[in-house]
């Protein structure tokens, strides 16, 4: 880990730490952990900065720095806190009024310079060979099958950490994937978008310019995706902006839905406004300017103002691992609504057309897991419960399109692997069955 890992965090020497009372809101400094009113509740947060609430000038203090002297002027402060086990998209700025001088305050330590060991825990690869050509018979065995484990450690992010060079030519080689959290920036930079009739706030930080970040509203054209830090400016683009669908072939339509296929080489700028805008609400995954090797799949919805984009999901054009999917994103006001589904379906139907199975890029966020781990038990499901005889699993992979290694996956999370009588058969239970 480097200097500007968390307190508290694995890695390194472990930082011991001090927990005090404070008379002063003044006192806190970056990286110690206090208590917060949020929602009318007190909840524990990690201090990320600290600024002036007048000046909204960032004061950089440590725990090694001395209190502020706020003796002669009555300053007040802001500090931008990570609520601890929540979710970062609840990050904030809170003013000083909203601190708990009542709880405790714990202060991080300096590490001490101490050389590290080598004796690092080398992870040990337990797989098991599963036998995915031969025959599988569906339906409930008539005596219970013994249950097999499975690691989905493929799906999730790994735990090595890559520097900011080799990320970046791991990006270049092999998709949009950022392999190391800890080079996600950790502050929000915009307060609020409004983007046609929808005010929204962003989750995540976005490289936008500087000159843009940190404006009371950030205004995007839903069209073509420019954005603006003044009203004025924006209402004159809107008189001046022609665009009534993404730039894009349309190339599904149903009802007042449609597909728009964009390619990144040919509208480099709506492509790369698109991906600083996704930056908002996807923190695991960060496309960067080059998107000459994707091509991006917007959904959109349509009404007499024109196609308003939905969400969208971007795919390399061409990928050695066969990944049908790089990115894939609904905007928050649309969620909920089922979108994202057919964002996910959209991806396979792509697949079934080119000849080949595909699967998303991995490794997946926790919600990104979650939402696929759903979709293809969903799919698998309906195709097995319909399903007349045996099957093996490379027979779903060719009826579904999925990998042999996401069937079993979803499988597995259904624990609907068995193993009986020297093979391995699917058994779905009463409560899969309901479901």
């Amino acid at each position: 880990m480097g200097s500007g890992s968390r307190p508290g965090t694995p890695g390194g020497t472990k930082a011991e730490a001090t927990i005090t009372k404070i008379s002063s809101p003044s006192q806190l400094s970056i990286g110690c952990k206090a208590f917060f009113e949020k929602d009318s509740e007190i909840r524990q947060a990690e201090v990320l900065s600290i600024r002036d609430k007048a000046m909204r000038q960032n004061i950089q203090r440590t725990a090694d720095d001395a209190p502020l002297d706020n003796s002669e002027s009555k300053l007040e402060y802001e500090f931008y806190v990570h609520y601890l086990e929540f979710n970062k998209r609840l990050d904030e700025w809170v003013p000083d009024s909203r601190t708990r001088l009542d709880k405790p305050v714990t202060f991080p330590k300096k590490k001490n310079k101490a050389a590290h060991g080598g004796g690092q825990q080398t992870a040990r690869d337990k797989k098991r060979k599963t036998n995915t050509g031969g025959s599988v018979a569906t339906g409930t065995a008539p005596q219970t099958p013994e249950p097999v484990r499975h690691d989905d450690s493929a799906y999730t992010a790994p735990r090595e950490v890559f520097s900011k060079e080799k990320e970046i030519e791991k990006l270049r080689t092999s998709g949009s994937m950022t392999q190391s959290t800890s080079e996600v920036a950790r502050m929000k930079n915009l307060n609020l978008m409004e983007m046609g009739q929808f005010q929204i706030e962003p989750w995540y930080f976005s490289p936008y310019p500087i000159e843009y970040a940190y404006t009371p509203v950030l205004y995007i054209c839903e069209f073509c995706l420019c954005y603006y830090a003044n009203k004025t400016q924006y209402t004159r683009h809107r008189t001046k902006c022609t665009l009534q669908h993404p730039p894009g072939n349309e190339i599904y339509r149903k009802d007042d839905l449609s597909f728009f296929e964009i390619d990144g080489r040919r509208q480099r700028t709506y492509c790369r406004n698109l991906c600083l805008l996704s930056k908002c609400f996807l923190d695991h995954k960060t496309l960067y300017y080059d998107v000459d090797p994707f091509l991006f799949y917007i959904l959109t919805q349509r009404d007499e103002r024109g196609c308003h984009i939905i969400g969208y999901f971007s795919k390399e054009k061409e990928s050695a691992e066969n990944y049908n999917l790089a990115c894939i994103l609904t905007l928050p006001q649309y969620q909920r609504m089922g979108f994202g589904r057919v964002l996910m379906q959209f991806s396979y139907e792509l697949s079934k057309a080119e000849g080949k199975v595909g699967s998303p890029e991995k490794p997946l966020s926790d919600l990104g897991l979650l939402s696929y781990r759903t979709f293809w038990s969903e799919m698998l499901v309906d195709l097995l419960v319909g399903y007349d005889g045996e099957i093996s699993i490379d027979d779903l992979s060719q009826l579904t399109c999925f990998t042999v290694q996401d069937i079993m996956h979803a499988l597995f999370s259904l624990d609907a692997i068995r193993y009986y009588h020297g093979q391995h058969c699917i058994v779905l239970s009463e409560r899969v069955m309901e479901a």
